[in-house]
């Protein structure tokens, strides 16, 4: 009778442990202020769908609950580090996996990475090194890609509106084709043909996946198969036109095909550096035009710093590195802890062209 009782007892907590695990009203983040998950399954995904998107779902969350805060993206607890000062405190630079990364190959159903420490840390290297010696290849190409950008806005009347969002996507697009998949996009039929896969693609991950209504919809789904299948083809050609050659260009993924990796990886690598970064640039480019055109303070300190820097010398990749971020807005400190590198010598070119 007492082993009955006993048994009976642990059974009964054993229970009781499970369902406040696994019941989503007790599924909180220990001492990180958040929100709990709405269902099992989906953890927070609905909130963040009936939010309209995750960045609105995020400033009501920081509103709510301050500077860190938690949810959960299916059955992941996510923190969310809400400002500048925070972010700086919780960098890690040995850090060898990108939750960003993850959720990404997750979505698109990808197999590779989750390998042990040292290939991660290997791979890391690989694409921040690709990184660098692309953009010290291609940095005429960004100025030149700068400069047509500030013809066009210089040719326009000064009270015709200018669609600033179209435009930075544009400059996103070509710089970035361009310097992770080289010269066959210096056609711009090739970038736009691009631009329509990457857009059916993005959207779907996006939307389709968060709220499931992709599988529900065949239609949409061809269609992003299909583009995704079109964007992986792009790639498997230039992955097997670099291999064993040498071009005086230098692109991002010349430094995985250099690297011991096999060509799923390297197609996977790309893809997700390829999605991303033409968002993320196109993006970033947007908010900081628009910041520093509405800040006259920012726009003088600017122009102040890029005289005593550049003078009247040219502009190079050395003298972008003396620039002081504290002096006109965090936003290179920012570009130097994202994966796009390249962004911030494009944005200064930009601005140093814009005569304020």
């Amino acid at each position: 009778m007492l082993d009955f009782a006993i048994f009976a007892v642990t059974f009964l907590l054993a229970l009781v442990g499970a369902v406040l695990y696994l019941y989503p009203a007790f599924r909180q983040a220990a001492g990180i202020p958040g929100i709990t998950p709405t269902e099992e399954k989906d953890g927070n995904l609905p909130d963040i769908v009936n939010s309209g998107s995750l960045h609105e779902f995020l400033v009501n969350l920081h509103e709510r609950y301050g500077p860190v805060v938690s949810f959960w993206f299916g059955r992941r607890l996510v923190v969310s580090l809400g400002t500048v000062d925070v972010l700086k405190q919780h960098i890690n630079p040995n850090k060898t996996s990108d939750p960003f990364e993850t959720m990404l190959k997750s979505l698109l159903r990808y197999q590779s990475g989750g390998g042990n420490v040292s290939e991660n840390h290997m791979r890391k290297k690989l694409c921040e090194n690709g990184v660098t010696n692309s953009l010290k290849s291609n940095f005429a190409l960004l100025l030149k890609l700068s400069e047509e950008l500030l013809d066009k806005w210089l040719s326009y009347p000064e009270t015709q509106h200018v669609p600033l969002s179209q435009h930075m996507l544009g400059f996103a697009m070509k710089s970035v084709t361009q310097m992770v998949m080289g010269s066959t996009f210096e056609n711009d039929q090739e970038v736009i043909r691009f631009q329509k896969n990457h857009g059916t693609v993005w959207s779907e991950i996006g939307k389709g996946f968060l709220d499931g209504s992709l599988d529900k919809n065949t239609t949409r789904k061809k269609q992003y198969e299909d583009a995704l299948v079109q964007l992986e083809s792009v790639l498997r050609n230039i992955i097997k036109e670099r291999k064993g050659r040498n071009f005086s260009q230098h692109i991002f993924i010349d430094s995985l095909v250099q690297g011991n990796l096999n060509d799923q990886q390297i197609l996977e690598d790309s893809m997700i550096f390829s999605l991303a970064s033409c968002i993320i640039t196109a993006k970033l480019c947007t908010w900081a035009i628009c910041f520093l055109t509405t800040s006259e303070e920012v726009q003088k300190k600017l122009y102040e710093e890029i005289n005593q820097v550049f003078g009247n010398g040219p502009i190079t990749p050395e003298k972008i590195e003396q620039l002081r971020p504290s002096s006109f807005m965090p936003l290179v400190w920012y570009f130097r802890i994202l994966i796009l590198g390249h962004l911030h010598t494009s944005l200064i070119q930009i601005g140093l062209m814009m005569n304020w």
